[in-house]
């Protein structure tokens, strides 16, 4: 009996050595796999870890403040004049006419000048016009303001200005008319250039007319 148990055993042997061999191996092999698997994981980790992340996107609210501090364009300078603050005010009494026109370079009664003309409602602010110089006032000139504006015709017609038709100081050969109700000092130094002599008898044309409408 105690042979054939032997006899047994060792046919077995082979078996079982081979059977343990197998587990053997089958357990290094999956420790191996467990180690693979956690190596990358951690290579995943630390590769995640050393990537930069992508900047946020700057909020309006850094653009509007950007924007803000952006220097903005200046804005465009006025085209009107601004140097009438010594201006002694329109000229108020009866003119005493004078025609002694000479285009010398002085300006003198007589003479259509171009000349800086404060605004009648603010003498701070005016603008370059054609003026008829009319007589004296101390050391300044006395001018009527010209303008080829139509304030008399078929539909309109205003008393305060006088029709004197066309001359050589329009050069695009327009209708002119005087304003009889306003009075200008002038400086003589201020006269911009000299642009034509009035005729004599359209001077005194204008002479009357301003004399009755202030009289």
């Amino acid at each position: 009996m105690l042979e054939f148990l032997k006899k047994i055993f060792f046919a077995l042997l082979p078996h079982l050595q081979k059977a343990a061999e197998d587990m053997l191996n089958e357990a290094a092999s999956s420790k191996g796999s467990d180690g693979s698997h956690e190596s990358k994981g951690e290579e995943r980790r630390a590769s995640s870890q050393s990537s930069p992340k992508p900047s946020a996107p700057k909020s309006s609210s850094a653009k509007s403040t950007a924007n803000s501090s952006a220097p903005k364009p200046s804005a465009p300078a006025s085209t009107v004049a601004s140097d009438g603050s010594d201006y002694p005010g329109d000229y108020r009494d009866m003119i005493n006419f004078e025609y002694s026109p000479s285009l010398d370079g002085d300006a003198d009664p007589g003479e259509i000048v171009w000349t800086w003309v404060p605004f009648e409602e603010d003498h701070s602010q005016g603008k370059d016009r054609p003026v008829l110089l009319v007589g004296r006032d101390g050391e300044y000139l006395l001018a009527l303001m010209m303008t080829s504006k139509d304030h008399n015709n078929r539909e309109h017609a205003d008393s305060n200005y006088l029709d004197i038709g066309s001359g050589p100081w329009d050069p695009q050969g327009r209708a002119s008319e005087v304003k009889l109700n306003r009075v200008i000092r002038v400086r003589p130094d201020s006269m911009r250039r000299e642009g034509a002599i009035m005729p004599e008898d359209t001077f005194r044309l204008i002479e009357r007319a301003w004399t009755r409408h202030n009289g």
